[in-house]
């Protein structure tokens, strides 16, 4: 019995220990699992799956089908026609020549082409104004990708200094942590007095809060960035750092006038207005041309089958359909506007508005493009003289820290004047963080505002 429950136990230990290495296995499987999200991936996620983008570049579709329609327009129309019944009664049949009395099977068929001459180049204006609509499309696309970028970059350089307000954070609740013993140690020998303890493990809460805080700022963060890419938010994954270096995000200096040019010429959402603008302009001459009288080509092909029943004589199909029956007919059509409810010049109105409209965003949408460039040319510039003092200021926050941290351990100055030190210190690590991953994300809205961003200048 006694070398029964010591066989028990054993089984029970050995069992303990194979759950706790199958636990070990499947946690250090999970940490590996974790997918490390790198920059230029997440702007690739991004394009491929935004709803706008994905959308735009369907329609992008349709107008180019709409483009190659307007153009096919303009060629020769050709359909073919036919029909089966029965006459019962009194009809008159042409195979014959006299009024039949009883019941005729009839087939007939036909075949026609239309091909325009004139229309007062309405058809020609179409084309070229469903070209520029599809052209239009093409740069509401290629600007929609570039908000795609700007919006995933800047959700992505928001979660990277999230990460590294939080690494000061947790760094700074060590170095709180660690003095707070030596407080302690201190205390205990009589060399401090005990309200310093006290101040110090305030200090060492306060520091906790802050760490947990820009935690659940990463956490939230990394949610609306996986919200934006479409990945489901629940799976866990890490942010690649980004190493540029302090010169590739610092831009050489540039003339505002230089910018001015370049985004005039480059920006997306400028050409799409003046596309839209011209394709308004085609679709007022092309209503226009309604007013003028419209000469077109036709031809004609037809024949027909007749059978009376209880005629003895009923010639064949192929007689009939091919041969007596068989009618050709082509000429000239010509068709003159003179009144038709002024249902023309409605059109004409509504697309000369339409035109009007559209001169008026062009020239709005100028405006704002050298507005945008001068904003993005101003935050640049407070970002570079930001990112100046900051880097400064770091220098001179870790150098007094230092300086009050040895003045503190010797007894010199107080817990106050380490403290304040050390919030100087943290805030400037803080400021100086901010002001790089600013200054990252005011270089990319240069090429944005420039209308040059493109997937190649994400690291």
């Amino acid at each position: 019995m006694a070398q029964l429950n010591q066989m028990k136990k054993l089984v029970k230990k050995n069992m303990k220990r194979v759950f706790i290495l199958l636990v070990l296995i499947t946690g250090a499987g999970s940490v590996s699992a974790q997918q490390t999200l790198t920059f230029r991936n997440a702007v690739t996620l991004g394009l491929e799956n935004n709803l706008l983008l994905n959308q735009q570049k369907n329609l992008l579709i349709s107008t180019g089908v709409n483009r190659t329609s307007a153009l096919l327009q303009m060629s020769p129309s050709v359909s073919v026609g036919g029909s089966a019944g029965r006459f019962d009664g009194n009809s008159f049949n042409q195979q014959r020549g006299e009024v039949v009395n009883g019941q005729v099977d009839f087939v007939n068929g036909g075949l026609s082409a239309n091909l325009p001459i004139f229309n007062g180049f309405n058809q020609v204006n179409a084309y070229k104004q469903a070209a520029s609509q599809n052209e239009a499309q093409l740069n509401f696309v290629v600007r929609t990708t570039q908000d795609v970028i700007r919006n995933v970059s800047f959700q992505y350089l928001t979660c990277l200094l999230d990460q590294q307000l939080l690494k000061i954070d947790q760094q700074n609740l060590e170095t709180q942590k660690t003095q707070l013993d030596q407080i302690k140690q201190q205390v205990e020998l009589g060399s401090r007095a005990e309200a310093d303890l006290y101040n110090q493990e305030f200090q060492v809460r306060t520091a906790e809060l802050q760490a947990v805080r820009s935690g659940n700022r990463l956490k939230n963060d990394k949610a609306l960035l996986a919200q934006t890419l479409m990945i489901d938010p629940i799976i866990s994954f890490d942010l690649e750092e980004v190493n540029w270096g302090t010169e590739s995000y610092l831009v050489d200096a540039v003339v505002l006038e230089n910018l001015n040019t370049q985004a005039l010429e480059n920006r997306a959402d400028l050409k799409q207005a003046s596309n839209t603008e011209r394709a308004a302009q085609l679709g007022f001459l092309s209503r226009r041309g309604r007013y003028y009288p419209s000469l077109s080509a036709f031809a004609e092909m037809n024949s027909r089958y007749n059978y009376i029943h209880g005629a003895p004589d009923n010639r064949t199909f192929d007689q009939q359909f091919r041969s007596d029956n068989r009618q050709f007919n082509y000429g000239l059509s010509l068709q003159i506007p003179i009144f038709n409810g002024l249902a023309n010049r409605a059109l004409v109105v509504q697309q000369r508005v339409l035109f009007e409209n559209a001169q008026l965003t062009t020239k709005n949408t100028e405006v704002r493009v050298k507005s945008d460039v001068l904003i993005a040319y101003q935050n640049y510039q407070d970002a570079r003289v930001s990112f100046s003092a900051a880097e400064s200021q770091l220098k001179s926050g870790e150098l007094s820290y230092k300086m009050e941290k040895e003045r503190f351990d010797l007894g010199i100055s107080n817990i106050v004047q380490l403290t304040t030190a050390q919030q100087s210190y943290v805030k400037a690590q803080s400021d100086f963080a901010s002001a790089q991953f600013t200054l990252m994300f005011q270089k990319l809205l240069i090429g944005y505002a420039t209308g040059t961003l493109r997937t190649e200048d994400i690291p």
